[in-house]
């Protein structure tokens, strides 16, 4: 799962950075609203957590030209005051939900996964390929109930697979998943870890299959 932060104060912004990444997230940084404007608009992610107030261009104008280009990607807003006004604001201007700062490291996670919920098919947060089993409130991966011990990359295009499983993600999707703005896309690293997780996959009834050209594809072994 990729997230993008929109957050000025430097602090707060390390702080929540680190909080995500420890969640195995990766997580994009812009400190401004015309910096956040500008990144929507050519990089995806799964989650959107946005300041209320900005320097540039306020939140609730980033989110408006958001929503304006039908973008419908989950927005948490983030706001000093908790007051009604505040609130509403953050609805009509099209926000998913809030948290109202300062706020708790743990409440911050459980919001950011509720809205991820709230985007599978399959509404108790649980998802199956064959007997690999995907959980999204720990965004933990088994199999037979043991954990995959994964890397943080192979998880992140293992759970890009999951939850477009059975449709062909490109390596471009791949790759969008796995690094951030201020990383050098390998596309050859992407192969080494879909082999890694072949790897790991061996003895399951899911499997990762190239399709030539167009990318790769999650289903079950049984599968036609």
């Amino acid at each position: 799962m990729k997230l993008l932060l929109v957050e000025d104060n430097v602090e707060l912004s390390h702080w929540i950075v680190n909080l995500l990444r420890a969640e195995n997230f990766a997580v994009d940084c812009v400190p401004d609203g015309e910096a956040a404007d500008s990144v929507l608009t050519t990089q995806r992610y799964d989650v959107v957590l946005l300041d209320m107030r900005l320097p540039r261009m306020s939140g609730k104008d980033v989110l408006a030209r958001l929503r304006r280009r039908r973008d419908n990607v989950p927005v948490l807003m983030l706001t000093a005051h908790g007051s009604i006004d505040d609130k509403v604001d953050c609805f009509s201007a099209g926000a998913d939900d809030y948290v109202v700062k300062p706020f708790d490291g743990r409440e911050l996670v459980a919001r950011i996964k509720a809205l991820i919920r709230r985007q599978l098919s399959d509404k108790s947060g649980w998802l199956m390929c064959g007997d690999l089993q995907y959980i999204s409130d720990t965004r933990e991966f088994r199999h037979n109930d043991v954990p995959l011990n994964l890397r943080r990359r192979e998880h992140a295009i293992l759970e890009t697979l999951m939850l477009r499983q059975g449709k062909t993600v490109s390596k471009t999707t791949l790759m969008d998943s796995v690094y951030g703005l201020d990383d050098e896309p390998s596309a050859d690293a992407i192969d080494i870890y879909i082999h890694r997780l072949r790897k790991h996959l061996a003895s399951s009834s899911a499997q990762i299959m190239t399709l030539r050209g167009l990318g790769y594809i999650l289903r079950t072994k049984d599968a036609s």
